[in-house]
């Protein structure tokens, strides 16, 4: 946890803590998330940082109180019972997000397509490094400054990419969980969580992988950020070789109970 008055540099912005609130930098985006954390909390769901509005540069948000899943994965993580509070954290979010009704005006960063009915707002970033514990409890998940419409079987496929997690050994290997019969196992774990089978959840991978990737090479050519970083540090070429690993691995992956 970050100490107060401490700050602390992610991979594309500094935030700040002060006292139990914290601060980062807003964008253009920052109305229409605040309207969602707001939603979020107006449902009931706690689960997620509370928008405080801004103080000058800073959005101001409430803090969650725990650790971040950095690499080596803490246990709780590393455990079924903890894939398994993933996929019920998702499916509360989603459960509680498919009210909301985005501003007219809203404008989310890197969006893709525009809202509409059947759509959710989706969190946009779920890997481990955005979701907080508290001992053995998932706290929540912060850093929603990538949330925009799309499909909630997307969130669903992003979380199994980052969290079971689908990906190569190197990476299986910085997690502490590794095999294939690991990864199916938790695969099963999240996809019964959250109520959706493992086949349907591998093919919106691989298209999410396409997109994200040509999205990376489209604005990082352009010079946009935080496209441009992720370019410049080889993403792109990273979620390319990561989806021909998945593709070689199907059969490993999902057993003749998931068609």
């Amino acid at each position: 946890m970050i100490e107060d008055g401490s700050a602390d540099r992610g991979s594309v912005m500094t935030v700040r803590r002060i006292g139990a609130t914290i601060r980062r930098p807003t964008g253009a985006w920052t109305p229409a998330v605040h309207a969602l954390l707001s939603h979020l909390e107006a449902v009931g769901f706690s689960r997620a940082p509370r928008a405080l509005g801004t103080d000058g540069a800073d959005a101001v948000l409430s803090l969650l109180y725990g650790e971040p899943a950095f690499t080596p994965w803490p246990e709780a993580l590393r455990s079924s019972h903890g894939v398994g509070e993933l996929g019920r954290w998702l499916r509360c979010y989603h459960d509680a997000v498919r009210t909301f009704r985005p501003p007219p005006d809203a404008y989310w960063q890197g969006q893709e397509e525009e809202w509409r009915p059947g759509m959710v707002i989706r969190h946009g970033d779920l890997g481990p490094w955005n979701s907080i514990w508290n001992g053995g409890r998932l706290a929540g998940f912060i850093d929603w400054d990538f949330a925009a419409p799309g499909h909630a079987v997307d969130d669903v496929a992003q979380l199994a990419w980052y969290a079971v997690p689908l990906r190569p050994l190197e990476q299986q290997r910085r997690a502490s969980v590794t095999g294939s019969s690991t990864l199916r196992a938790r695969l099963d774990v999240l996809c019964a969580a959250y109520g959706e089978r493992p086949r349907a959840v591998i093919e919106a991978l691989d298209a999410l992988q396409s997109r994200e990737a040509a999205r990376i090479e489209r604005l990082g050519r352009q010079g946009t950020e935080p496209w441009a970083t992720f370019l410049a540090r080889g993403d792109a070429s990273e979620m390319l070789a990561e989806q021909c690993w998945i593709r070689s691995e199907g059969d490993a992956l999902l057993d003749t109970g998931h068609k």
